[in-house]
């Protein structure tokens, strides 16, 4: 399995910064990040995508995954059709994006359920919208990674594996959240569940018993138990990227969450 971090893991540096510190702590890739604002937005040209990948390649990085926080905004399940649209069109610009980088996924954050939408038609609008990306996900050869998150959405992996299933593509899988799960559930029994449906992993740790946001944590001082992730994720013959996705609370640096998530990582994967 192969070390990644998040974009989002560094306050205030450029991808180039971002590039070079990551390959010095250790990491192998880096997940790009579709933002409002920055290097890389909707509207960003391609020729300074390609620069970024240029950037990557100087640095001995891989970049292997586009993620966004955009889906928040724009939900693929929203009451309001232009906003499914919006979404669409969201998704599609990631996934040129990743094609320019040379990533193989990108993350989307299938929709949420709330007080004004119910689970049912949530469900049915999120499954229309990967069924719609799908061929052109396949056209550009890079998959869409529906992630688990919390959004009163796929609160179980017996219904997060009928949903990739019922979405019928190969270009259409799992991107799974280890600790996103851990407030009701154990990421080992997630991701035999998923079996060979996960193209992406995301890393993080959790508190159980605090069982609010503040519960999550920094890697190692939670209730993610590594040892059996990791053994899950090779028994179901996971091999790609595991990316630490980590916020920094008060970073002096730029640096300090990757640093964290960099010692972090020489223990899991001793």
């Amino acid at each position: 399995m192969k070390k990644g971090i998040s974009y989002w893991s560094f306050t205030g540096k450029s991808y180039k910064e971002a590039f070079e510190y990551a390959k010095n702590a250790g990491f192998d890739g880096v997940e790009v990040t579709l933002n409002p604002e920055g290097e890389v937005t909707m509207d960003t040209p391609d020729e300074q995508i390609l620069e970024i990948k240029k950037q990557a390649d100087e640095a001995g990085i891989e970049l292997y995954s586009v993620a966004t926080g955009l889906f928040w905004s724009y939900s693929f399940t929203s009451n309001d059709k232009a906003v499914r649209e919006k979404a669409i069109k969201i998704a599609r610009r990631e996934l040129e994006i990743a094609k320019l980088l040379g990533c193989d996924s990108v993350l989307v954050v299938p929709g949420l359920v709330d007080e004004d939408t119910p689970y049912d038609v949530a469900y049915d609008r999120a499954l229309c919208a990967m069924r719609e990306l799908a061929p052109y996900a396949e056209e550009l050869g890079v998959m869409v990674g529906v992630e688990n998150v919390w959004n009163k959405f796929m609160l179980s992996p017996l219904e997060y594996r009928d949903f990739i299933d019922k979405v019928g593509s190969s270009y259409v899988k799992a991107y799974f959240d280890v600790g996103n799960v851990v407030y009701d559930g154990w990421p080992e029994q997630w991701i035999s569940i998923l079996g060979n449906r996960i193209c992406k992993i995301h890393i993080k740790d959790y508190i159980r018993n605090d069982r609010t946001l503040a519960g999550f944590c920094e890697l190692l001082d939670g209730d993610v138990d590594f040892a059996k992730v990791l053994a899950a994720l090779e028994s179901v013959g996971y091999n790609g990227f595991c990316t630490a996705e980590m916020f920094a609370k008060d970073d002096k640096t730029g640096f300090d969450a990757v640093e964290k998530a960099a010692q972090a990582y020489k223990k899991i994967f001793m």
